[in-house]
């Protein structure tokens, strides 16, 4: 099994040094999952946040030849619960497919201070997918 963690460059960079964005685990047998770090994204108001984090998740995911159709483990940190409708509403436009394994938490803050959504999710890369990518670390 070969993990490589990576950072790449075609994604927002990390705000520090204590996490890679991406971890990606090549079975023996082929193929890949990919684990990503939370990410965050700036935005006036829940929805703008929402749309930010897949947008950020979406060009990690295709950084390693993977697409939002191959996530199979989603995770989000709301900082009220309550919005749940209008952060489903824009998560129903990027994952169209079937739905992920899914866990949903109310958290009292996350670590940056405006962010009220935190994203992280896993997905499985066919194999074939995303072989030979360069990790940028």
């Amino acid at each position: 099994m070969r993990v490589t963690l990576d950072s790449p460059a075609g994604a927002p960079q990390p705000a520090n040094d204590y996490y890679s964005q991406v971890a990606r685990v090549e079975p023996a047998g082929g193929g890949a999952l990919l684990y990503l770090s939370g990410q965050v994204a700036d935005g006036a108001d829940l929805a703008e946040q929402s749309r930010g984090v897949f947008e950020t998740v979406d060009a990690l995911l295709r950084a390693h030849g993977a697409t939002l159709a191959d996530v199979i483990n989603i995770r989000t940190y709301l900082t009220d619960i309550t919005g749940i409708p209008e952060y489903g509403a824009v998560r129903a436009r990027y994952l169209t497919g079937t739905p992920p394994t899914s866990m949903t938490f109310e958290v009292s803050r996350l670590f940056d201070p405006r962010a009220l959504i935190e994203i992280e999710v896993v997905a499985a890369v066919p194999a074939g997918r995303g072989a030979g990518v360069i990790p940028s670390g």
